[in-house]
């Protein structure tokens, strides 16, 4: 096993390339051990040059509505009537507590999401 430090793109293709070689061995071999330290190095690289952000609450709606086939007329029962539904979808109306408690009930929208950028 010669392990080293990821230090750029170049390094996490590399890494990526010995992983593929390694994945699938026998838990307890010596690849199995490399294996997990590639992961963990492949992580740490991934995590501090490419984070992945929380969804904008407007934006992780619109991602359900579109996995699930949903119109904003179905999102009636957790928002309100249709001008409310609308205002909600363009921006000019920010989430109630409510709201994002049906969203996340009703949808099953992470609470994360629907409460990103709010100020407590």
């Amino acid at each position: 096993m010669n392990i080293k430090p990821i230090r750029n793109d170049d390094d996490l293709t590399a890494a990526f390339q010995r992983l593929e070689h390694v994945f699938q061995a026998e838990d307890g071999s010596p690849e199995a051990d490399e294996r997990d330290v590639l992961v963990t190095l492949i992580e740490a690289y991934e995590n501090k040059h490419y984070p992945i952000q929380i969804a904008d609450p407007i934006e992780a709606i619109k991602f359900r509505m579109d996995q699930d086939g949903l119109t904003p007329r179905d999102l009636e029962p957790f928002i309100g009537p249709s001008g409310r539904v609308s205002e909600i979808l363009s921006g000019n109306r920010k989430l109630s507590i409510r709201m994002i408690k049906r969203l996340h009930v009703g949808l099953h929208i992470p609470y994360k999401s629907l409460m990103s950028g709010v100020v407590a």
